[in-house]
């Protein structure tokens, strides 16, 4: 698929919240072109991006195959644990209730995500999983850098969709 947006370059050497989302944001960009929702996600622990991916429902034919699944899937098998402790997860679109469970079950400490989800999120847009009342576990999670980047490159993908049927 045509993509009518561009890579974008880390503004800075530091590596910051708006360094780690820039790669992420170029996740997503892959992933409109290969016509998957475009979203990115990377998890880093201290400075190191220990892993990143970007949608694959469509490729996989696996609707679990969301961005920030398949992070938390590759980032235990970097650490070697299950435990994501120490970790802080980037990702263009705020997680669906699936992907925040799946956080929480992992033990992420944080998750920052630069768009907002009103239907579907689950870190407060629909729906807060991450601060479930008596759950074991409870992670932070805020909104981050470039969510006008993120939100137009979600909005053209879903125009040119609809564009298409």
């Amino acid at each position: 698929m045509n993509c009518p947006f561009e890579k974008k370059y880390p503004s800075s050497l530091r590596r910051d919240d708006e360094y780690y989302m820039t790669l992420a944001y170029n996740l997503a960009i892959e992933a409109y072109k290969a016509e998957e929702v475009p979203v990115g996600a990377l998890i880093v622990k201290g400075a190191e991006v220990i892993a990143s991916a970007r949608n694959q429902v469509e490729k996989l034919k696996d609707p679990t195959a969301h961005a920030e699944m398949l992070c938390i899937t590759q980032a235990a098998d970097t650490i070697k644990d299950w435990r994501l402790d120490g970790c802080i997860l980037y990702v263009t679109k705020e997680p669906c209730p699936m992907c925040a469970g799946a956080l929480m079950l992992g033990r992420i400490n944080k998750v920052i995500y630069a768009t907002s989800d009103p239907k579907m999120g689950g870190n407060g847009g629909a729906i807060s999983i991450h601060q479930l009342p008596g759950s074991f576990h409870r992670y932070e999670s805020q909104q981050g850098p470039l969510r006008e980047d993120c939100t137009a490159l979600i909005k053209a993908f879903f125009e040119q969709k609809r564009q298409e049927t």
